[in-house]
């Protein structure tokens, strides 16, 4: 019987920041959740990370950024918030998902040729099977049963929607024509280079639509909760969500330092391992970053580090965000284009006179609902996602207008 592995838990923020920069420690959050995320670049390590990401990166400079943020993003805003805004009401859960998911699905290379709400919908449902697939670690049913049914739904993904993006690619490229700039087009071209067989490509191209939509999605309903929140206690601040671009954006990342899309990271130690501290992380051991209990170290962010702060001081260096998107080789590649580029402590106003600031695509989706007056449905308050463990919404109804 094999012996289980010792877990060794990193709780402070220097030490985690150490830990992420360990090229020896390799990633072991998704290994229950191989059906989606096997061989995509979070769960590759060495040669074959570096080599994928070089590639990958191509895409993520802020030139792209700049294109989403100020052309694609918000007219994509407007058509998805304005049916909800006529209406009066929206369940924030399934509206972030939507919303999040017709830009990733740009991003990943997923095309859509029909562009109707009934193709958004068949889309959606393949992304929340995707969700469960990647963290099924944390689901709380039959995880043989549901891991066959996400099996099921890849399968139907990639008839319904990555084989003919991938056979439009190829069209374009026989004819000399330029590719579009997502990561699908990226793998196709480099293919030579990579030779990755079709279901790492089919994989990778679902990891990107998830990571870009469910992350940002579940940022989008907590954000918008915790500056509703903060408006009843500092009703001062309602002339700041109206008027103050950057304000909207440090609320986003103080709930991400607050409420990571995932609580923990966790590494399988390849060798041994010492930590600047001394502590020695021996071969086999399984580390666990407490981002919860990192981004919350009151040596970096304040005794008040509990609570949620948009208004906090920190020091030069330290991300608003804390840990929450890693750091070193496996800091998450689109973070920039979710959050946007923190301003320096030194700066805290920033300097957005020349119109080109990333402010990020969850703080400009959020600051929309609040430019359309949104509030808590008082007849409908939240309730969580009794399906994971992880604490996410389930529900969450706003209403909108005065």
């Amino acid at each position: 019987m094999t012996a289980a592995p010792e877990i060794i838990t990193i709780t402070s923020y220097e030490e985690a920041k150490d830990t992420y920069r360990q090229k020896d420690l390799r990633q072991a959050l998704y290994d229950a959740g191989e059906v989606i995320m096997a061989d995509v670049l979070v769960n590759l390590h060495g040669t074959a990370h570096r080599d994928r990401r070089r590639l990958e990166n191509r895409l993520f400079r802020r030139d792209t950024f700049e294109l989403y943020e100020h052309e694609l993003f918000p007219p994509l805003i407007h058509q998805t918030l304005e049916p909800h805004v006529r209406t009066g009401r929206a369940e924030l859960v399934d509206l972030g998902h939507q919303l999040m998911m017709n830009l990733a699905a740009s991003t990943a290379g997923v095309d859509r040729p029909l562009g109707t709400p009934e193709e958004t919908f068949r889309l959606y449902d393949y992304l929340r099977s995707f969700i469960e697939g990647a963290t099924l670690a944390h689901f709380t049913g039959d995880r043989d049963a549901k891991r066959s049914e996400v099996a099921a739904k890849l399968a139907e993904f990639d008839a319904e929607f990555v084989a003919p993006s991938i056979a439009r690619r190829r069209g374009l490229a026989d004819a000399g024509e330029t590719l579009p700039r997502d990561v699908l087009s990226i793998l196709l071209d480099n293919q030579d280079q990579l030779d990755l067989p079709h279901e790492v490509v089919l994989r990778e191209v679902a990891f990107y639509l998830l990571a870009g939509a469910h992350t940002s999605a579940t940022a989008f309903t907590r954000v918008t909760h915790n500056v509703l929140q903060w408006l009843e206690r500092h009703p001062e601040d309602a002339e700041a969500v109206r008027t103050d671009r950057r304000f909207v954006q440090r609320c986003t990342h103080e709930t991400i330092r607050l409420q990571p899309s995932s609580p923990v990271a966790m590494r399988w130690a390849l060798s041994d391992v010492e930590l600047r501290t001394g502590r020695t992380i021996p071969t086999g051991a399984k580390v666990v970053i407490d981002l919860l209990s990192v981004n919350r170290d009151t040596s970096v962010f304040g005794p008040d580090a509990e609570s949620f702060d948009p208004r906090r001081q920190l020091p030069d260096g330290v991300p608003a965000y804390g840990l929450s998107f890693g750091s070193g080789m496996h800091a998450c590649i689109g973070q920039d284009l979710a959050a946007g580029l923190a301003v320096a402590a030194s700066d805290p106003d920033g300097d957005d006179a020349s119109g080109s600031a990333l402010l990020g695509l969850v703080p400009q989706a959020v600051q929309a609902l609040f430019d359309h007056g949104v509030r808590r449905d008082p007849d409908n308050p939240p309730e969580m996602d009794e399906s994971t463990t992880r604490p996410y919404f389930g529900r969450y109804p706003v209403l909108f207008g005065a």
